[in-house]
């Protein structure tokens, strides 16, 4: 059995723990619990999320910020069903649902801010260098881009699909699942020269 003092103790990698996900504007607002059903395949499915996506990014630019985490079926459901800016559970880009699917099924992500880089974007920073920058550094799946503090949604799957879509103009896809970019490789990287040295982990 699983207690949520052990379950919020489990590190995922090496900057985050499973703790980091688990808090809930909607769950604390509205007083509903955000418990996995399976906390086993949400720490199997996160740690690889982490692992893959995250840690480098923390490992490049320092902070991460959470914003929206881990959800459980019934959180998900409660904001979906009461219009909380929540994907129906069964809706395959629901990427906050950890513990669902098995395979080439399961999915993990996030929406999070990078501090380093809100800043910049703040001052006029184009989204799309952080996001060509992440298309030639990182094994994602799907990117969502939004215009608050030039947030995204980070997605992990087994097999990604490479796809990134925005909010902020120019609004739509940037990239879709299975095309080639639109920039050559020598213009991505005029985009970010100026980023810091990219930094990654080597895990077993």
């Amino acid at each position: 059995m699983w207690s949520l003092e052990t379950l919020g103790r489990v590190r995922l990698s090496r900057h985050f723990f499973m703790r980091d996900f688990l808090y809930s504007e909607i769950g604390n607002f509205h007083e509903k619990q955000n418990l996995p059903d399976n906390p086993d395949l949400a720490i199997e499915t996160g740690r690889a999320f982490c692992e893959t996506l995250l840690d480098p990014l923390e490992e490049t630019f320092g902070r991460v910020a959470v914003r929206s985490g881990y959800r459980s079926p019934s959180l998900n459901r409660f904001g979906n069903e009461n219009k909380l800016n929540c994907a129906r559970n069964d809706h395959p880009v629901e990427c906050h649902i950890w513990d669902r699917g098995t395979g080439e099924a399961r999915i993990a992500g996030a929406s999070i801010v990078i501090p380093w880089f809100a800043d910049r974007h703040a001052q006029g920073r184009d989204w799309r260098d952080l996001a060509w920058w992440m298309h030639d550094h990182l094994d994602y799946s799907e990117i969502w881009f939004f215009p608050k503090l030039c947030a995204f949604n980070l997605v992990w799957r087994p097999t990604p699909l490479r796809r990134i879509d925005s909010y902020i103009a120019p609004r739509g896809s940037l990239l879709r699942a299975g095309a080639d970019p639109d920039e050559t490789l020598s213009e991505r990287r005029r985009r970010y020269a100026d980023f810091p040295e990219f930094r990654a982990i080597r895990y077993p």
